[in-house]
């Protein structure tokens, strides 16, 4: 028993640390001696060959319902002109997820001014299907064109960093 208890311990380790490091972006850099190096921060020296993408950030998935509510409601819209958010920085969220509360924290404490669309509304369910938050979970970060599904603080530094 002692040892099962050990094995699932060791396991439950490993799988944190595996979903730890899917959400991280590395960066592949050549430093000034000529050598590769691989780093989770940007390199201060040296030049950055290849930046690898955030994938597979932590996020709350919709109930089985609402996805498909949301799917629904995306393929009716399909065509139709969108009402969306043009400008600034969207953030679709839902009050029983936890990642959206860490976003929210990190946007404010960042200064960056958002607008929070809560997709438990049906007017912001709506949106959030014509924006593409169809088929994944919340939050989902919308700006400038370009979004990030799920949350890490890393993922969204890298995200405002490429902003500026």
């Amino acid at each position: 028993m002692k040892r099962l208890t050990c094995f699932t311990l060791l396991l439950a380790s490993f799988c944190v640390l595996v979903s730890a490091v899917s959400a991280e972006q590395l960066y592949k850099s050549v430093g000034p001696d000529g050598k590769v190096r691989y780093s989770d921060r940007l390199p201060t020296e040296g030049r950055v060959e290849k930046t690898m993408k955030f994938e597979n950030l932590p996020t709350s998935a919709l109930l089985a319902s609402t996805a498909s509510y949301v799917e629904q409601l995306r393929r009716l819209r399909a065509g139709a002109s969108a009402s969306l958010p043009t400008t600034g920085v969207v953030l679709y969220s839902a009050s029983w997820c936890g990642y959206c509360r860490q976003a929210k924290a990190y946007l404010s404490s960042k200064a960056i001014a958002f607008q929070e669309i809560d997709i438990d509304t049906s007017s912001g369910m709506n949106n959030f299907a014509q924006a593409g938050g169809a088929g994944g979970g919340v939050p989902f970060l919308l700006a400038g064109g370009q979004s990030v599904r799920g949350f890490s603080a890393a993922a969204y530094d890298a995200f405002f960093a490429n902003r500026k």
